[in-house]
């Protein structure tokens, strides 16, 4: 599999038939659920032929030659404004680094989760799809001379090539694991991001749980889950009642009070998904007497999602925009994102290069909770937590911003020693959770079974991995602290999809979840698995 082959008309261009192998006791057989298959009508209406995953529902094959010519001129266009500094200012520069000085000594493969998982398969490979991309754009702008092909340009550029080039972006997560071990310093993954610009910017193509469910009902409603302000005020009012009935204290959530210090922003998910995460802050902020609020404004000031900044700069712009205007409406002086990795990269590093006006500092949570724990006014006691813990980095913290320590600091406050077990290996050099980039919200056709096949099956190497002692006695817990919304969501996946939770008690959660349950004044345990049924929120 050669990238100048990808438009060759194939039923299928890469057949995956010997993925790598998992650990004890998951190297036995019938431990791993097999293929979903692959429906005909699937085959038919989109792009089946790259790799027989489906994860584009945008990306529809053309029924007519007008369409498919219209396809290839709109490909052709978005390619030409990527590569143009007036176009593309924002990213030009570490793009045509990417672009121009690839030395193809692969360092980058070694590095990519879903290459090694999927057992060396070419395609996945980060600089194949940067390839298929510079052989387009020489073939494109010279022709398809013997100098052209001589330079690069051997690819037919054909609605083949392009529909399976639409699919191969959405093969990687975005960790950028490859650009922190390339030598030259150079960033396949993104060119990856970029190469999805062009099919949702120049040709409307991008997965609708991204666009449609994400980002279009984000900027509408106000949250990329459709909580209307209304509905999020209602669900204030039950997390107070939840906290009276657990703690026996009421706590008052500080709704859009004027000039706060510190403006929280969740990751919308967590009211739906784990509502025991917005809790945990309630009570720590007000524990240790902050001077916060949360916004309740339509413009989008409750929700810290961006999904733009997967593939679509403007669509970035406008809901960062949207934050930066509900936090200056407030008149707050920073503000501090949630347990959301993307979050996290989107409005502290991204934002501020593609949208400079009105800003406010953005901050992350973990140095201000380690913190309240160095100066806290209420007791802890690890013994709580006496169970194994490990904990799984999210790339956007760790590789991205260089968000490390805090998380390791918090967790040898409020385990027992001897409990916390790193995974190997672990800080920047850590796996994606394999939800990245927004595979955590795509299960469209048979994409979930690639997920938790191929792009999680690093993590779920590591998860068990981590407990090699304990990892088979079910009396044990286990648990994997997930601090982001996004990861928390592909790490549920991946132990609902093999059992791993109801056979072997391998739990999973967030970090200041694990700070609550510490504390003594409460007489509950606040982790949800260890509740009992009638005391859960």
């Amino acid at each position: 599999m050669k990238p100048q082959d990808l438009g060759k008309p194939t039923e299928q261009f890469c057949q995956l038939n010997k993925l790598q192998p998992l650990p004890p006791p998951y190297d036995q057989p019938g431990m791993e659920p097999d293929f979903k298959p692959l429906k005909d009508s699937w085959k038919e209406g989109y792009c089946a032929t790259l790799d027989g995953f489906v994860g584009n529902e945008l990306l529809k094959r053309p029924t007519t030659k007008e369409a498919e010519d219209e396809m290839i001129k709109k490909f052709l266009s978005g390619m030409e404004k990527l590569l143009s500094a007036d176009t593309n200012r924002n990213w030009i520069q570490p793009l045509m680094l990417s672009f121009e000085y690839c030395a193809k000594c692969n360092t980058c493969s070694e590095a990519c989760h879903i290459f090694e998982s999927s057992g060396g398969m070419e395609i996945y490979r980060p600089i194949f799809r940067s390839e298929v991309l510079r052989k387009m754009y020489l073939k494109h702008k010279q022709g398809g001379g013997l100098l052209t092909r001589f330079m690069g340009g051997n690819i037919d550029i054909n609605i083949e090539s392009i529909m399976r080039l639409g699919e191969l972006v959405y093969r990687c997560n975005l960790c950028r694991r490859c650009a922190q071990t390339c030598p030259l310093g150079l960033d396949n993954g993104l060119m990856t991001k970029e190469i999805r610009k062009i099919f949702s910017m120049e040709m409307g193509i991008a997965p609708l749980a991204l666009h449609e469910g994400g980002t279009v009902k984000q900027l509408a409603t106000g949250s990329s889950t459709g909580i209307t302000k209304a509905a999020f005020l209602d669900m204030i009012e039950f997390m107070e009642d939840d906290l009276e009935e657990y703690t026996g204290k009421k706590y008052k959530v500080p709704i859009d009070k004027k000039g706060a210090d510190i403006m929280l922003i969740h990751n919308a998910g967590e009211f739906m998904a784990w509502p025991d995460n917005p809790l945990a802050f309630v009570i720590l902020f007000e524990e240790a007497g902050l001077n916060w609020t949360m916004c309740s404004d339509d413009l989008i000031g409750y929700d810290n999602v961006n999904y733009g900044v997967w593939y679509d700069d403007a669509q970035a712009r406008k809901i960062g925009a949207a934050q930066k205007a509900a936090a200056k409406k407030l008149g707050v002086k920073r503000i501090i994102q949630g347990e959301c990795g993307h979050a996290h990269r989107a409005a502290m590093v991204s934002m501020d290069r593609i949208s400079v006006d009105d800003h406010i500092p953005n901050e992350s949570c973990f140095p201000l909770m380690l913190d309240i724990l160095k100066n806290r006014k209420f007791e802890i006691d690890p013994s709580r937590n006496n169970f194994p813990v490990t904990i799984h980095d999210p790339c956007n913290y760790v590789r991205s911003m260089g968000i490390v320590k805090p998380q390791r600091e918090i967790i040898k406050m409020i385990v027992p020693a001897g409990q916390f077990r790193e995974m190997t290996p672990h800080g920047v050099n850590n796996y994606c959770c394999g939800g990245g980039s927004g595979f955590a919200i795509m299960n469209s056709f048979n994409f979930e079974d690639f997920r938790n096949k191929i792009a999680s099956r690093k993590k779920f190497e590591q998860i068990i991995a981590a407990f090699p002692d304990t990892i088979e006695n079910p009396d044990i817990i286990k648990y994997v602290c997930a601090p982001c919304s996004n990861c928390k969501g592909a790490i549920r996946d991946i132990l609902e999809y093999y059992q791993a939770t109801e056979k072997f008690n391998v739990q999973y959660d967030g970090l200041i979840e694990l700070i609550i349950n510490a504390m003594t004044k409460f007489d509950k345990p606040f982790l949800h698995f260890l509740r009992d049924e009638e005391d859960q929120f």
